[in-house]
């Protein structure tokens, strides 16, 4: 099965493959593909799927490949897109003319980023369950939504109940996790053994055995918490909920780097590969090798802007500013992204803002209550320094994947007023930029000089 736009164009109905997360399609006979909307193929799926009306807002639909992944709107035409495939990479991407040529992008229907998770909470249809299930796992073993070892544990373990049922033996488990592999039910990077071969030989034996035993503890906790074996809408409500703990769940996520501490002056130069997540909490910054954030920052804690290339071989960057301090003094920090999305990440995320600002107060005011209560920092905790977040106990240490990591960034902490360079004091005094997600609480300075000289 190839991961395209499937069509066989050669009756009035053309069939077309959309495809899910899990390994599976919907397979449609469609009339008038080239020129069907979003809107029109969304009622034709959610039809075959079953999906009730009060969830028809969970889902949308995808343009994705290796190279580059795109939301669609309700107006757009997946088929015309596909045409058009290899102009957005060559807009969107640092992709070689060889991989530009060979990538082919797939229709998904998958959880629409801009469904609040207040929403998702409420569902209670198995069907749609289990399509949110089924992307949350995938995104949790591909480690693209980074968590700490008892949280990816604990996940295992339920996957592993949705999988096999509750009423699994000691032995019986062991058996299981040995023939689907444990790769099946855990992150990718925590099963695989880093090392040369040798500590490879001496360390998979036993850091098999140990992982095998903490998903079997955790999965003996799900099968005796409860006489009674555990309904499947039970254990998919425990997963995503689990899954709702992490502020980055949900993100549309981005490709870009940013730039490497300097070291010495082999170092000078080098940039980090990161995803950029971002969701209607905030935006997140996340490690693609070491698998952690970086840095983690709401809406409310950081303005924002994009600048294209002033010559031929500058990058596209995405400049993110928010509060920091230098040897104790309160400063402004800018991080700079590269990325030739950094254009559609900047629009996604003043849509975001938009959205944001116009649901505040009704249902949206009762929403980020409910959520605030069991998963995020209160007013008076002060706990979201540096979009650090109050999070369950087990994600607010320090050594947590979840929690920033501005010490580790190369950052500009000055502010250039086109003269000399200084510092800002007193804190937050000004902003670099005009686009501010709370634009009453800073004003914007205006700069004579590019931003690169900082």
């Amino acid at each position: 099965m190839t991961r395209t736009l499937q069509l066989w164009l050669g009756s009035k109905a053309q069939d077309v493959l959309i495809y899910l997360f899990g390994d599976s399609a919907v397979h449609l006979s469609v009339e008038g593909l080239g020129s069907i909307t979003v809107q029109e193929l969304g009622r034709i799926v959610r039809e075959a799927l079953h999906i009730p009306e009060s969830a028809q807002d969970a889902f949308a639909f995808w343009l994705s490949s290796p190279l580059l992944e795109l939301q669609l709107k309700t107006r757009h035409q997946p088929y015309k897109l596909c045409r058009q495939w290899q102009d957005l990479l060559y807009r969107f991407t640092e992709a070689s003319e060889e991989d530009i040529s060979q990538d082919e992008p797939c229709l998904q229907y998958r959880r629409n980023v801009f469904y609040p998770k207040s929403k998702e909470l409420q569902i209670e249809d198995e069907g749609v369950l289990k399509l949110l299930y089924e992307e949350a796992r995938s995104n949790i073993l591909t480690g693209r939504y980074p968590c700490d070892p008892e949280h990816w544990t604990a996940l295992g373990a339920l996957s592993l109940a949705l999988d096999e049922g509750t009423g699994l033996d000691r032995q019986q488990c062991t058996a299981i996790m040995r023939e689907k592999k444990l790769s099946s039910f855990l992150p990718a990077h925590v099963v695989m053994v880093s090392g040369g071969l040798l500590s490879t030989l001496r360390g998979k034996s036993s850091r098999q055995a140990g992982l095998e035993q903490s998903l079997l503890e955790e999965y003996r906790k799900i099968s005796t918490s409860s006489g009674n074996p555990v309904e499947s809408t039970q254990l998919l409500h425990l997963y995503l909920n689990m899954c709702h703990t992490l502020p980055y769940y949900g993100c549309a996520f981005f490709f870009g780097e940013i730039d490497k501490p300097v070291q010495g002056i082999l170092q000078r130069g080098k940039r980090k590969a990161v995803n950029v997540g971002i969701c209607l909490e905030g935006v997140y910054v996340m490690d693609v090798k070491e698998k952690h954030v970086l840095l983690g920052l709401r809406f409310s804690e950081l303005s924002w802007d994009h600048s294209y290339p002033e010559e031929e071989g500058d990058s596209h960057i995405l400049w993110l500013e928010f509060d920091g301090e230098e040897d104790g003094t309160p400063v402004n920090k800018l991080l700079k992204i590269y990325s030739k999305q950094a254009e559609l990440m900047s629009g996604f995320i003043e849509f975001c803002v938009e959205l944001k600002s116009a649901s505040e107060g009704g249902a949206a005011a009762d929403t980020d209550g409910e959520v605030s209560a069991s998963q995020q920092p209160t007013a008076q905790d002060g706990s979201n320094k540096n979009g650090r977040g109050g999070r369950r106990g087990m994600l607010r240490r320090q050594s947590s994947v979840v929690c920033s990591r501005v010490h580790s960034l190369n950052t500009i902490s000055y502010v250039d007023n086109g003269k000399e360079i200084k510092r800002l004091k007193p804190k937050r005094a000004a902003s670099f930029f005009t686009r501010q997600a709370s634009a009453p609480t800073y004003s914007a300075v205006q700069v004579t000089e590019s931003l690169e000289q900082g």
